[in-house]
C-alpha cells in the first residue's frame, strides 16, 4: 500500500477520497473502465499510461482476506445505460471471459494506484433495468484438483473396461 493511501485510511482527511476504479476487458467490447464519483478522472495505470475512468454509481465488496479457496469481489453498477448492460450481458451469456481489474487511487494523487491492482474473472451477472450485479473471483487454487487432467472413458477409453 503507497505512503498516500496508508496515510488517506489512518487520518481521514475531508478534502482527500478514495476514489475506486473498474476496469472491464473482453474481446467483443474491448475496455471500459469506470470509477466512482460525480467526475470522470484520468489516472495512471500500471505500464505508466495515462486513462480515463468515466464517472459512475459504483458500489464495491472487496473479498476479505483470508486462506478460504474462493474470494469473490462483487459490484453493482446504479443508473446505467443500456448499452452497458447488453454489452456486458451479451460477452457473459457468449461464455466469453470478462476480465476485472479493480484499483484504488486517492483523490489528491492520481499518478498510479494506490495499491497493487486486484485482477480477477466474472463469474456471475445478475442486472434488471437500473442496475447491474457481477460477481468476480479469483482462481480457486485450494479447491482445484489435481492432476488438471481427468482420465474419463472419453479422454482414455479402456477405463470403461475397469470397474
Amino acid at each position: 500500500m503507497s505512503q498516500v493511501l496508508q496515510r488517506l485510511y489512518a487520518s481521514a482527511p475531508t478534502n482527500d477520497l478514495p476514489i475506486h476504479s473498474l476496469e472491464l476487458q473482453a474481446t467483443s467490447f474491448g475496455v471500459i473502465r469506470i470509477c466512482s464519483g460525480f467526475d470522470d478522472v484520468t489516472a495512471g495505470i500500471e505500464g505508466g499510461e495515462m486513462v480515463a475512468f468515466e464517472a459512475c454509481a459504483l458500489g464495491v465488496s472487496l473479498p476479505e482476506r483470508s486462506v478460504k479457496g474462493r474470494q469473490d469481489l462483487q459490484f453493482q453498477l446504479d443508473n446505467i445505460t443500456g448499452q452497458s448492460l447488453e454489452v456486458v450481458e451479451t460477452a457473459f451469456e457468449a461464455g466469453e471471459k470478462v476480465k476485472v481489474i479493480y484499483r484504488v487511487y486517492t483523490a489528491s494523487y492520481l499518478d498510479e494506484p494506490g495499491e497493487r491492482p486486484l485482477e480477477m474473472t466474472a463469474v456471475s451477472v445478475k442486472a434488471n433495468a437500473l442496475r447491474v450485479n457481477v460477481v468476480a473471483s479469483f482462481n480457486d487454487l485450494v479447491n482445484a484438483a489435481w492432476p488438471t487432467d481427468r482420465y474419463t472413458p472419453d479422454f482414455a477409453p479402456g477405463l470403461k473396461y475397469f470397474s
